[in-house]
């Protein structure tokens, strides 16, 4: 019989400790690939700290604080954002129907709460505890998290969340109350991050969804070679709304011209 395979430790850290390097984290063959830490906290600054090296937090119910920098990264690249046809005739009837409003972190603490009621692709239950939607709305009310927002008739009816450093910028969750609402918000964040020269934004794991619109691997060592020199640039501007004849909204019209099937 073959030798069986010892556990493979996981470094547990005190508040105060560093981060092991991403090179440490598990790989294909370990229980889970891409865990690289358990403990610390999520205060504004470690979580700053965390993804500036290309490290967010993950864990469920009953788990400790645990740290992932999978390698693979998936990243979608603004240029290459995939605006399917369909998608296409949606968002321009979205844009002419009255009353619609994309919003910029007009209610992020709706947004996050409607995320955690919307479990990852390929997942029961959710990651977004309490604890997690308290850190994030403290790194939102810190300028570090913002929420891109879908409204119509004065009603919140999808929406995302993001982490932006610097001008790295981290998809976290997305939630739809109508078909497409989420999606147009993607759609917005795209533009946005185009029209300040945001060139990826990191969305962390692989999904058959987000393939779709264009995202793909990216090698670990490349993506955080690119997200440490980002997140030490000057914040790219967060306007408060965009519409129809904003120039960021503007430009995801002008700018992605190519439909698909």
């Amino acid at each position: 019989m073959p030798a069986s395979r010892s556990p493979k430790r996981l470094p547990w850290l005190q508040p105060s400790d560093d981060f092991p390097p991403v090179s440490q984290a598990w790989g294909e063959g370990d229980d889970a690939p891409g865990l690289l830490a358990a403990g610390a906290d999520l205060r504004v600054e470690t979580l700053k700290t965390a993804y500036a090296q290309g490290i967010f937090p993950w864990f469920s119910e009953g788990q400790p604080i645990l740290w992932w920098s999978p390698d693979p990264r998936m990243v979608l690249p603004v240029a290459e954002f995939r605006l399917h046809r369909s998608l296409r005739k949606a968002l321009q009837a979205f844009l002419q129907t009255p009353g619609y409003e994309i919003r910029i972190n007009h209610d992020f603490a709706a947004v996050i709460a409607a995320c955690a009621n919307t479990p990852r692709e390929g997942q029961g239950g959710t990651w977004i505890l309490p604890e997690m939607q308290a850190a994030y709305l403290a790194l939102h009310r810190a300028g570090h998290a913002h929420s891109i927002e879908t409204w119509m008739g004065g009603k919140l009816i999808g929406g995302l969340y993001c982490t932006a450093i610097g001008q790295a910028v981290f998809g976290e969750s997305m939630f739809a109350h109508q078909t497409n609402a989420s999606k147009f918000a993607l759609c917005a964040l795209v533009a946005l991050c185009r029209a300040q020269g945001i060139e990826m934004i990191d969305c962390q794991q692989n999904t058959a969804h987000l393939a779709s619109l264009g995202a793909r691997e990216m090698p670990r060592e490349a993506f955080c070679t690119i997200v440490n020199e980002a997140s030490r640039q000057q914040a790219l501007p967060w306007p408060a709304q965009l519409n129809a004849q904003s120039v960021e909204w503007k430009l995801l019209d002008s700018r992605l011209p190519h439909s698909f099937p």
